[in-house]
Protein backbone atom coordinates (compact mmCIF):
# COMPACT_ATOMS: atom_id res chain seq x y z
CA UNK A 1 0.00 0.00 0.00
CA UNK A 2 1.39 3.27 -0.96
CA UNK A 3 0.12 6.87 0.44
CA UNK A 4 -1.01 9.25 -2.58
CA UNK A 5 -2.64 12.19 -1.53
CA UNK A 6 -3.70 11.29 1.63
CA UNK A 7 -5.44 7.81 0.51
CA UNK A 8 -4.27 4.33 0.73
CA UNK A 9 -3.30 3.14 -3.00
CA UNK A 10 -2.67 -0.67 -3.92
CA UNK A 11 0.07 -1.36 -5.77
CA UNK A 12 -1.81 -3.09 -8.02
CA UNK A 13 -3.68 -0.43 -9.30
CA UNK A 14 -0.30 1.84 -9.60
CA UNK A 15 1.05 -1.42 -11.54
CA UNK A 16 -2.48 -0.92 -13.88
CA UNK A 17 -2.47 2.40 -14.15
CA UNK A 18 1.50 2.47 -15.26
CA UNK A 19 1.08 -0.30 -18.02
CA UNK A 20 -2.19 1.66 -19.47
CA UNK A 21 -0.39 4.28 -19.71
CA UNK A 22 2.39 3.42 -21.69
CA UNK A 23 0.53 1.43 -23.61
CA UNK A 24 -2.12 4.47 -24.30
CA UNK A 25 1.05 6.71 -25.03
CA UNK A 26 2.79 4.25 -26.89
CA UNK A 27 -0.14 3.68 -29.62
CA UNK A 28 -0.70 7.15 -29.40
CA UNK A 29 2.76 7.77 -30.06
CA UNK A 30 2.96 5.10 -33.22
CA UNK A 31 -0.25 6.02 -35.07
CA UNK A 32 0.75 8.49 -36.98
CA UNK A 33 -0.89 11.91 -37.89
CA UNK A 34 -2.47 12.72 -40.74
CA UNK A 35 -2.07 10.32 -44.08
CA UNK A 36 -0.04 13.23 -47.03
CA UNK A 37 -1.16 12.81 -50.47
CA UNK A 38 0.68 10.48 -52.81
CA UNK A 39 0.53 12.39 -55.53
CA UNK A 40 1.52 16.09 -56.02
CA UNK A 41 2.38 17.55 -59.27
CA UNK A 42 4.55 20.41 -59.45
CA UNK A 43 2.60 23.71 -61.27
CA UNK A 44 2.57 23.69 -65.16
CA UNK A 45 2.99 26.85 -66.83
CA UNK A 46 1.37 26.31 -69.66
CA UNK A 47 0.11 29.53 -72.07
CA UNK A 48 -3.13 27.90 -72.54
CA UNK A 49 -5.88 25.42 -71.75
CA UNK A 50 -4.91 23.08 -74.39
CA UNK A 51 -1.53 23.22 -73.75
CA UNK A 52 -2.17 22.25 -70.20
CA UNK A 53 -4.81 19.14 -71.21
CA UNK A 54 -1.59 17.93 -73.50
CA UNK A 55 0.35 18.02 -70.80
CA UNK A 56 -1.61 16.18 -68.18
CA UNK A 57 -2.61 13.85 -71.05
CA UNK A 58 1.03 13.20 -71.48
CA UNK A 59 2.23 12.73 -68.14
CA UNK A 60 -1.18 10.49 -67.75
CA UNK A 61 0.57 7.99 -70.40
CA UNK A 62 3.84 8.05 -69.60
CA UNK A 63 2.89 6.71 -66.22
CA UNK A 64 0.87 4.10 -67.50
CA UNK A 65 3.70 3.00 -69.96
CA UNK A 66 5.85 3.12 -66.69
CA UNK A 67 3.16 0.73 -64.99
CA UNK A 68 3.41 -1.77 -68.09
CA UNK A 69 7.27 -1.75 -67.76
CA UNK A 70 7.44 -2.78 -64.14
CA UNK A 71 4.62 -5.50 -64.48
Amino acid sequence: MYTIAGRQIGSHYLAIATLGTMFVGSYVGLSGGEKQKKETRPPINAKSKDEEAFIHEFLESAQAEEKKAKH
